[in-house]
């Protein structure tokens, strides 16, 4: 499988995004925000988290209308899969490739903990490694995790099984209990708890494993 992973101004995740590609056996190729394209024969783009452009007018705003944003919607557009982490959820949301908005966490403070999550499906190829219903434990670190969507958006969602994840203790007021979503191809996952910080016994846990093992799972040779 290879990688594309982007930098932002703010990013503060992009390294360990690359790293958890790699040790999961991705070849990755580190990208700026500022190219206009993607390199020849990528199968994954990661955003990851941070705080691109220090989170100034909307968290993952100015990101969106990147050079590079264009390229990779056009690449999401084409059936491309792509991962977008925390900030990169909120990027995703702001490009349109994802529905629905990420609004300051209801209590109005920044939380940073470990939190379970209920993998509510296994049919895409990021929950793919997961057994449907298991609970894992991932780290989040964000203002504004908030998932809102209009009723009919989320209902919609909730039908067509594109709920990814969903808090067992909901940390931020998340619609439904929202932590994940995909998109209607199932080829672009958002979420806001933080795999590549949960992938190995160094961080204390390697609960995030499963996501980039099912990824590298899906391009592998039959």
């Amino acid at each position: 499988m290879k990688a594309a992973v982007i930098t932002f101004p703010g990013s503060n995740c992009d390294r360990d995004l690359a790293v958890a590609f790699e040790q999961a056996g991705a070849h990755v190729t580190r990208v700026w925000h500022k190219e206009t394209s993607l390199p020849d024969g990528i199968d994954i783009v990661g955003i990851p988290g941070g705080f691109s452009f220090g989170d100034y007018l909307r968290c993952g705003a100015i990101a969106a209308r990147s050079p590079i944003a264009q390229a990779v919607t056009a690449f999401a557009e084409r059936g491309g899969h792509v991962l977008g982490i925390c900030n990169g959820f909120q990027v995703l949301l702001e490009m349109g490739l994802l529905p629905g908005a990420l609004l300051r966490n209801a209590h109005l403070k920044y939380i940073c903990k470990p939190v379970g999550l209920r993998v509510e499906t296994t049919q895409t190829p990021f929950t793919s490694a997961y057994e449907q219903g298991s609970v894992i434990t991932l780290p989040v670190a964000h203002h504004d995790g908030n998932y809102t969507a209009g009723e009919e958006t989320v209902a919609q969602l909730e039908a067509e099984g594109r709920v990814a994840f969903r808090y067992t203790e909901n940390p931020n007021g998340s619609a439904h209990d929202i932590a994940g979503i995909v998109s209607a191809n199932r080829r672009v996952l958002g979420m806001m708890p933080h795999p590549e910080r949960a992938f190995a016994p160094i961080h204390g846990s390697t609960d995030g494993r499963g996501l980039f093992d099912g990824l590298i799972g899906a391009f592998a040779p039959a």
